[in-house]
């Protein structure tokens, strides 16, 4: 006979188990008995239309914590619909279903949250803890997904696109949890990258609306943990002794065979950390899909620091948020940066032929259009087949961010009793040079003596080396704050600059372009906007004085590390994508004269780089000068776009010129959180500036108190 001991351990094996659901038809049976329909159901579970039809033809099971509420839901049902027509008498009163009370769905993270206004009245239990799993079957190990985000106000969100209800991403865990937008969770059912495939383009409902009425939808994006891509049978680890960026799998590698084997096809840049898988579009209807695996470093801790370390649903809230205020990832931020401005800009658009009526692919105004386009020889770079093939030995532009040291023997005794070392930086210089950038649109013409057009873009070739300027400041003509040892290539604003100082210029050369447009116009927008709104939800906003904006950005990264992930993002997004358009040939085997394969995209344009960073540059010294006259005060160092001066104190305030209002004055540096204005760098003491100066490094590099490294475009 069992003892008292074994009947109740029996009983609770019983109560651990997985709650047990009614058979799929009877799911179907009770949901049509209430009047319910399948896409008002899975707005109540935060699902799918779909995965509530894979309910209930028996195709998928829900998993935690969304079984237990779907049961819940049955039970309710079922005593009210019983298949006999006779209502079970209820074992105990039942509290009567209360009206769900609207919540914010930004205020929660992760599955386990409450429902933003259910849509089916049935009041939902709070998840509880996830039960063991009876042995033979597969368990997980998650934590609760919690919010760590501050209750902020939120602007209006953007309707939904009705093609694409769960947003522009997912991120797959290995237990087949798709972690989308809002703390949505799918059920994705795939054991392969084909039925990956599949499923996120006829099952998901992700995906993004094109940007601009001539542009394109933007591909979903699904986001493999490391648990995901060994399910799918990838390797958790991507291994090799090329460069990070050229890893893929090798092409007899099963899962690679497993896609030419469903017919679909990978990019040339095969599988790697950024795959895309596609098929020819059929009409209007695209086919790809976007994998960015999270162990093979898909997401660079230095533009997206701490993500890949994160919690699936955490991660999904990241990079959608990215994804709706800049852009869905394609690649690195640099890649995304890029592919901005063609979403932005798409190079074509539909026009009608006058002969014969029928509608074909026309110019789209104002874009680069979709032929590459050769630069002029000065704007190339050496290994450029424009310069090997033509012996080019004319010199080139060399309009670089400023990495700039002033030297000690200008330093003054007053200079050097003051105390402190402060670093003002200015938030994304680039993308403030951006803003109103008229840059060439077609291909660059020659012309020899020519007279000096400010509003014309192109490079000319002048002599500016008889131009003297105070030794305290960097000149405004070279990279290195040198001053110019005679003639040189300079981009247009470099010598609309001279001219804005009093001088004459008087071109020798100069290759120009007769159509232009301020193609950038719509990126400046779109990244100001979605930086300006991130910083404002980590609290802080155009409102604050001076000091209230440098107390908040003391904290900014510690109010929520996710959004501040997003911040860095977004400025990765803007010096990778100046970056990307002058991208040099990549590969060990590469040999000078040889078309590498970014030359083939129409914004493979170095002249639009020089542009930005010869206005940044100018803007920067114009600024330069303006303190000194105001102020008194000359930079220690400059390095891109963060400048150190010596201060009486420890704060920007000490130094900063306001007037007797408290108003900043205008034309110097100013605090504020939007492109173009300043925010404190890092602080120092003077003598410390004084030794690195000595010794030749830049203090502006490191007076943060790390050992920033200044990447190539930035």
């Amino acid at each position: 006979m069992a003892s008292e001991e074994e009947l109740f351990a029996n009983i609770d094996a019983l109560l651990e188990e997985e709650p047990q659901l009614p058979p799929p038809a009877e799911r179907a049976r009770l949901r049509e008995a209430a009047g319910i329909t399948q896409a008002r159901l899975a707005l109540a579970l935060k699902t799918s239309t779909q995965t509530v039809k894979n309910y209930e033809n028996g195709r998928s099971e829900p998993k935690p914590p969304r079984l237990e509420a779907y049961q819940r839901l049955l039970k309710g049902w079922a005593a009210k619909y019983p298949a006999n027509g006779i209502p079970a008498a209820p074992a105990a009163p039942v509290a009567p279903a209360t009206a769900p009370q609207p919540v914010p769905p930004e205020t929660f993270t992760g599955p386990t949250a409450p429902e933003a206004t259910a849509a089916v009245p049935v009041e939902a239990p709070a998840a509880p803890e996830r039960p063991a799993r009876p042995a033979g079957r597969p368990s997980t190990s998650r934590r609760p997904a919690t919010s760590r985000r501050p209750a902020t106000k939120k602007a209006a969100k953007p309707a939904v696109d009705p093609r694409f209800p769960h947003g522009p991403l997912a991120v797959l865990d290995g237990d087949g949890s798709a972690y989308g937008v809002d703390g949505i969770v799918l059920d994705c059912p795939a054991t392969t990258i084909p039925e990956l495939v599949e499923w996120t383009l006829r099952e998901s409902g992700l995906g993004a609306t094109k940007l601009n009425r001539y542009g394109k939808d933007s591909d979903p994006l699904i986001v493999l943990t490391a648990a995901a891509a060994v399910k799918l049978g990838l390797p958790e680890r991507l291994e090799g002794h090329e460069q990070r960026r050229s890893l893929r799998l090798p092409e007899d590698h099963p899962v690679v065979k497993q896609v030419a084997k469903a017919k679909w096809q990978l990019t040339q840049r095969g599988f790697g950390p950024w795959a895309r898988i596609y098929r020819k579009a059929q009409g209007r209807e695209r086919q790809c899909v976007q994998l960015a695996i999270l162990s093979w470093d898909a997401l660079d801790e230095r533009s997206w620091p701490g993500v890949a370390e994160m919690e699936p649903v955490d991660i999904a809230r990241v990079l959608s948020v990215y994804a709706t205020r800049v852009i869905t990832p394609r690649g690195s931020t640099a890649v995304s940066g890029l592919e901005l401005m063609t979403a932005l800009r798409p190079p074509t658009k539909p026009e009608r032929d006058v002969e014969t009526g029928n509608w074909m692919s026309g110019y789209n105004p104002g874009s680069l259009g979709t032929d590459p386009m050769d630069p002029a020889p000065p704007e190339a770079t050496p290994e450029h087949p424009v310069v090997v093939n033509s012996g080019w030995t004319g010199g080139f532009l060399n309009e670089e961010a400023y990495q700039w040291v002033r030297s000690v023997d200008t330093l003054t005794d007053e200079e050097c009793t003051l105390p402190f070392a402060v670093g003002l930086d200015l938030n994304t210089a680039f993308l403030a040079a951006a803003a109103r950038l008229v840059v060439g649109l077609s291909a660059p013409d020659h012309f020899h003596s020519p007279k000096f057009n400010p509003k014309i873009p192109g490079s000319w070739l002048v002599d500016l080396s008889r131009i003297e300027l105070d030794p305290r400041l960097p000149s405004p003509f070279t990279p290195d704050g040198a001053r110019p040892t005679g003639p040189a290539w300079y981009q247009t604003h470099t010598v609309a600059y001279a001219q804005e100082l009093g001088y004459d210029v008087h071109p020798i050369e100069a290759y120009l372009r007769r159509e232009t447009g301020a193609y950038l116009d719509p990126w400046h927008d779109r990244l100001k906007t979605a930086y300006v709104d991130t910083l404002a939800d980590l609290g802080v906003t155009k409102d604050l004085d001076d000091r209230q904006f440098l107390a908040a950005m003391e904290q900014h990264k510690q109010v929520d590390p996710a959004l501040a992930a997003v911040l860095s993002a977004i400025k990765a997004t803007v010096k990778g994508g100046v970056g990307k358009l002058r991208e040099r040939p990549q590969g060990k085997h590469y040999k000078e004269g040889e078309r590498w394969p970014a030359l083939e995209r129409p914004t493979w344009r170095p002249d639009i780089r020089a542009a930005v960073i010869s206005k940044a540059r100018v803007n920067m010294h114009r600024k330069l000068m303006n303190m000194s006259r105001m102020t008194g005060l000359f930079p220690l160092a400059v390095l891109s776009d963060c400048v150190v001066y010596p201060s009486p104190g420890d704060s920007p305030l000490d130094f900063l010129p306001y007037a007797t209002s408290g108003k900043p004055q205008p034309g110097g540096f100013r605090l504020g959180p939007t492109p173009g204005l300043a925010k404190l760098e890092g602080v120092q003491s003077m003598l410390w500036a004084v030794d690195l100066m000595e010794q030749g490094y830049n203090p502006a590099r490191h007076i943060k108190g790390g050992d920033a490294v200044l990447d190539e475009g930035e």
